[in-house]
């Protein structure tokens, strides 16, 4: 198994895997809930220039 080279796909499957958790566990991010929105977007900017 091998992990993607592209740093907009790697910060989305993170970004994926918190939001899963936090959703099927019913976790509380606390301070997370602010940088979630914050990976989510740089995903997104990163995969849309193609890095």
């Amino acid at each position: 198994m091998t992990i993607t080279k592209n740093l907009g796909m790697l910060l989305l499957a993170i970004y994926l895997l918190l939001v899963g958790l936090s959703g099927a566990f019913g976790f509380n991010l606390g301070q997370l809930s602010i940088a979630v929105p914050i990976l989510a977007l740089a995903a997104g900017v990163l995969i849309l220039i193609g890095r």
